[in-house]
């Protein structure tokens, strides 16, 4: 059974802004990490995971027992770290 993605609002917000090829690039690479999530997720600092998809990056909080991968964070690289 594959992961389930949920977005917080702001990070759903940012994606929609975004151009519509860029945005079908990071929704492909999402529905890639559905199956296999932590073949790609990194684990950041503590809790939560990060994924690397070009110049942009998200923190992702993983739920192993409901198999959800909730979007905290999306921006790009030089902003979501602060």
């Amino acid at each position: 059974m594959s992961y389930s993605i949920e977005w917080s609002k702001n990070a759903f917000m940012l994606l929609r802004k975004l151009q519509k090829k860029v945005s079908k690039r990071i929704l492909n690479k999402f529905d890639q990490i559905k199956e296999l999530p932590f073949r790609y997720l990194v684990h950041y600092e503590g809790i939560g995971y990060k994924l690397r998809i070009g110049d942009y990056r998200a923190l992702i909080d993983v739920d192993k027992k409901k198999k959800i991968l909730f979007v905290r964070v999306f921006d790009k690289r030089g902003r979501i770290y602060k």
